[in-house]
């Protein structure tokens, strides 16, 4: 069994940020996953990790995507057991290539923040259109 942290990495972290996604209106991860027959009535999509590389100038598909699921359980009962949790949280995991578009399809909005070191990260700027 091995134990990860949740958390975006790679080797230098030299860029850091955060992201947000809102779920689609018709087809989300939950759904592709269980019309490809990834996820069984009764798991719960918990968490969903991409990663790219090595890209040298140009990106080449796939990516790599990891689907973390709980396997019973909906979003009330799963975050009460999140909370009440001193360890580990046990998950199923599904990993997938996908082309990037496909993965980006998932979502209805995507954002991506990423600074040097995280210097910007969380501060309020300003800029001359």
């Amino acid at each position: 069994m091995t134990t990860e942290i949740f958390k975006a990495s790679v080797q230098y972290n030299d860029w850091k940020g955060s992201s947000a996604a809102d779920s689609a209106d018709q087809k989300g991860p939950s759904t592709w996953l269980k019309e490809n027959g990834h996820i069984n009535d009764g798991e719960f999509l918990l968490g969903v990790k991409m990663f790219a590389g090595e890209n040298h100038g140009v990106h080449e598909d796939p990516v790599f995507v990891e689907f973390l699921i709980a396997t019973s359980g909906n979003f009330e009962n799963i975050k009460t057991m999140i909370e009440g949790s001193a360890g580990p949280i046990e998950v199923r995991r599904v990993r997938i290539d996908m082309d990037l578009s496909q993965f980006i399809g998932l979502f209805k909005r995507f954002d991506v923040t990423l600074s040097r070191n995280s210097m910007l990260e969380g501060l309020e700027y300003h800029y001359d259109d």
